[in-house]
């Protein structure tokens, strides 16, 4: 059998990363009349290239499978719209955008973030694939374009509503098969003396941190600065700053613009491109290790259900996001050890998780059963979830998150 290629260099990909077993898709949640019909797993094998050190999972599954209709709707976290609007203040005083500049956000949800952009009176679009999450985004005054960006399409959006000043692409670089063609479409959309911003899962507190739920099947790439650059360049995009974020447990906020154009790196590129090569991201041998880290964090999470079990207490989960089912079909954690899990998008409500068949009821089902643990699967929220489940102290709850280190608080 033939090695799969990376998608930066085309290079065979001989080198594991990690190796997670099989796992449905992450946002292919069942009702209740598909509970007894087969599900499809597909690998979550990730690769590193020898070559370019890019850290890789194959395109086990297309783009237009995952995102044409999606299950995500980045409102309903209320810390995420925040810092949405924080980043939106912060780029319109950097860049001294007013109501004559024009910002494109690629993959750009219901409108979380280009609503804060609406409400300072700068021209806006979204671009956006999925059809479903594209018509909430216009409804609130956000003009969308639903289709996957490359190279094609964003020369024909920049012909049809002009260059943009800013393009801003969070979460979403690491989501794309083609991430080159992807980067010339960014650049595409961009004035010659634009700006480009990307946020991305940093791979290197993935590591630092056992982060292995972040990998999942539209998780296609998982990025450090050194192969962020690679990438950028070879669309002609230079990063010229970049921030470190606390959000996804530590992301990496880069600024770029077309190289014609990019000034000199600031010493914040320096400085977080010395960090990842004290790690050993400069090398295939310092991306070693992984695996047991994983295992290890797996068991403590088990350990722990079966220990609550065996003395007769009761968990439930809060939140169903994406990489609560890498979690929990990787431990293989099924009702008897999590009763069911509660979310607030309606969307998700009354459904299942995907390979565990979990049932997610509406936040209210925990007050009506009152569980000794409240398991946090989207752990990355944990401060806003905390202050959301302040009420379940009168019955004496204990919240626990499983990453970066299981904890029980």
């Amino acid at each position: 059998m033939s090695a799969p290629k990376c998608r930066l260099c085309g290079s065979d990909l001989t080198q594991t990363f990690v190796d997670l077993g099989m796992s449905p898709p992450c946002e292919s949640y069942l009702g209740a009349d598909q509970l007894d019909r087969g599900e499809t797993f597909y690998p979550l094998h990730v690769r590193i290239c020898s070559s370019c050190l890019l850290v890789q999972l194959p395109a086990y599954l297309a783009g237009e499978d995952i995102f044409s209709h999606y299950a995500y709707f980045s409102s309903y976290s209320d810390s995420w719209v925040a810092h949405a609007k924080r980043y939106v203040d912060a780029a319109v005083d950097r860049l001294g955008l007013d109501e004559d500049s024009f910002v494109v956000e690629v993959a750009s949800n219901d409108g979380y973030l280009l609503q804060h952009v609406r409400d300072l009176g700068i021209r806006r679009l979204g671009i956006e694939p999925a059809a479903n999450i594209a018509e909430v985004a216009r409804a609130k005054g956000i003009d969308t374009v639903c289709e996957f960006l490359g190279e094609a399409t964003g020369t024909e959006v920049a012909a049809a509503h002009g260059k943009a000043d800013l393009v801003a692409a969070n979460n979403v670089f690491a989501h794309v098969p083609d991430i080159v063609d992807f980067s010339k479409g960014l650049r595409a959309l961009l004035k010659d003396d634009g700006t480009l911003t990307i946020e991305i899962p940093h791979l290197l507190r993935l590591i630092e941190d056992r982060l292995y739920d972040t990998i999942y099947h539209e998780h296609y790439s998982y990025l450090s600065l050194i192969t962020t650059q690679r990438v950028l360049r070879e669309a002609g995009l230079t990063v010229v700053d970049v921030e470190e974020l606390s959000t996804h447990g530590g992301s990496l906020r880069t600024w770029s613009m077309p190289t014609e154009s990019a000034t000199a790196p600031s010493e914040r590129v320096a400085k977080v491109l010395r960090d990842e090569q004290a790690a050993g991201l400069d090398t295939v041998e310092g991306h070693a290790g992984f695996s047991a880290v994983v295992s290890a964090a797996r068991d403590d999470l088990v350990e722990f259900l079966i220990a609550a079990r065996r003395d007769g207490r009761t968990v439930a989960g809060y939140g169903a996001p994406g990489k609560g089912n890498t979690l929990l079909n990787h431990a293989g954690i099924r009702q008897d050890l999590l009763g069911y899990t509660v979310d607030r998008s309606t969307f998700k409500q009354g459904m299942f998780l995907p390979g565990t068949h979990i049932p997610i009821h509406a936040p209210e089902k925990l007050a009506e059963t009152r569980p000794d643990y409240i398991l946090i699967l989207p752990w990355n929220l944990r401060e806003e979830i905390s202050a959301q489940l302040e009420y379940t102290r009168e019955w004496g709850a204990k919240l626990v998150v499983p990453l970066p280190r299981l904890e029980v608080f």
